[in-house]
């Protein structure tokens, strides 16, 4: 497993990172370890999870995903960077989400208690909250940093210019940088091309993004033919109408049916195809990976063994694949 620089930090972490959003529903205990151990034994040492998951569930299932990662880490803790994030709703109180003080300074402890450790490495902002200053918000998370319960922060699902204005504000203040951003980002959803994935270059910051294989539908495996079937993310709970919205309709299905002899004629699969040309772009770290069985993190691991992705081919998809998407509310 090749590291990586964690954008402009010192930390190195594993060139793929094990996405957990579908822990404790999609996927039972059981399946959830087997999953976190085969990602182990390929070398991956870089979990990301959050305090709302799992992904499809609600208020009963909360917390959930930590829990189990927590326990799966229990005697190992500091073999793996470990991930979470907060800002979704994790209560019934008003003030059970978004990113006031409160909020960062109470889910940082509780997420601390369901994973069975101090610290995380990185802290991130689920998604962007509109009713914070964002002073208020920088301001947490340096306490969160200097206190111990975090190394880095980073944010998820961010435009562009929230975070530029983040980082420059941080800088007047002399608080806390932002490490790292959590785009969507895969051959169908190329939006944050624009602006984003630049200003993250330019500035040092890492990026790991995560649906790189379009929850699924990169890996050919769909018909279009079909309804969405029982147990994929595209049904999944109350996720399942906005992976749908996502990716289930006709455009996509047919730049799935255009890649399908690139695929072929490269001599790989379509999953690998379209996690090695995510590995290509300069400015992703760490794509995340994520699985509901142990054996789908198989092709993400072969696209990194086989290093770089040839020029010709790489100009072949970015063709292909050049419509800009617009950048809607993510997960």
């Amino acid at each position: 497993m090749q590291h990586i620089k964690f954008g402009g930090t010192g930390l190195r972490v594993s060139r793929l990172c094990l996405g957990t959003m579908t822990f404790g529903l999609q996927c039972d205990e059981a399946q959830s370890n087997a999953i976190m151990d085969a990602a182990a034994e390929g070398g991956i040492d870089f979990f990301d999870t959050a305090d709302v998951y799992p992904l499809g569930g609600g208020q009963a299932t909360t917390g959930r995903t930590e829990e189990i990662v927590g326990a799966w880490l229990k005697g190992k803790r500091n073999g793996f960077i470990l991930a979470t994030k907060c800002v979704g709703p994790t209560g019934p109180k008003p003030w059970d989400q978004g990113m006031s003080r409160k909020h960062i300074l109470d889910a940082i402890d509780v997420s601390l208690r369901r994973l069975g450790t101090d610290y995380v490495d990185l802290y991130q902002l689920h998604r962007y909250d509109p009713l914070t200053p964002i002073d208020e918000v920088l301001e947490a998370l340096d306490t969160v940093v200097r206190s111990g319960k975090a190394r880095y922060v980073g944010v998820s699902n961010w435009p562009a210019h929230k975070l530029a204005r983040a980082i420059g504000r941080g800088e007047v203040r002399n608080l806390v940088r932002i490490a790292s951003a959590q785009p969507r980002y895969n051959l169908l959803f190329r939006g944050y091309e624009r602006d984003l994935l630049p200003m993250c270059q330019e500035e040092g910051i890492a990026v790991i993004p995560y649906n790189p294989l379009a929850g699924g539908m990169l890996t050919g495996k769909h018909d279009r033919t079909a309804p969405p079937p029982a147990g994929s993310r595209f049904t999944l709970g109350s996720a399942g109408a906005r992976y749908q919205e996502r990716y289930w309709n006709q455009r996509e299905f047919e730049t799935i049916e255009a890649l399908r002899p690139i695929a072929a004629e490269a001599g790989m699969s379509m999953a690998k195809m379209a996690m090695a040309w995510v590995l290509a772009n300069p400015a992703i770290t760490a794509p995340i990976v994520g699985a509901s069985r142990p054996e789908q993190l198989a092709d993400s691991l072969a696209a990194l063994e086989k290093g770089v992705m040839p020029a010709e081919l790489k100009a072949r998809l970015d063709e292909l694949t050049h419509e800009w998407r617009a950048v809607d509310a993510e997960r």
